[in-house]
């Protein structure tokens, strides 16, 4: 299938905002970044689930997974004391019900894991503004 100039436009427009977000963004913002990533593609694979849409529901529970492990948990400093460690706990037990909504196609569990990170993020949102008051 061949897809259509607009849509390789938006995609490459897409992904150069993105690229150029991430190369000025400091340390906080691309925590902030993972976050809005997560509860996107959680959304994401809700809606696809609500349609049916298996393939794209697995795509998009595999990026939130990824986003979880590999951007928020393995950024976290492992002696960050019990910050840290409660984080650890809620980033695994996050990345459990992904798993476990991708394989039961449960959108209560992909609920629960928005309700679970949006405090999260929006207390990482609030340091950030604190922080630039403060400068």
């Amino acid at each position: 299938m061949f897809t259509s100039v607009n849509t390789r436009s938006a995609s490459v427009y897409k992904r150069v905002a993105v690229e150029t977000g991430v190369q000025a963004a400091d340390s906080h913002r691309l925590v902030g970044m993972l976050f809005d990533g997560l509860l996107q593609a959680v959304a994401a694979a809700r809606g696809a689930m609500e349609r049916g849409d298996l393939v794209v529901k697995g795509e998009q529970i595999g990026k939130a997974v990824r986003i979880v492990e590999e951007g928020l948990k393995a950024g976290l400093d492992p002696a960050g004391g019990e910050m840290a460690q409660n984080l650890r706990a809620l980033y695994a037990y996050s990345v459990r019900r992904l798993t476990e909504a991708n394989l039961r196609n449960d959108p209560s569990a992909l609920a629960e894991v928005a309700t679970l990170i949006e405090p999260v993020a929006q207390a990482w949102q609030d340091i950030r503004g604190q922080a630039l008051q403060g400068a």
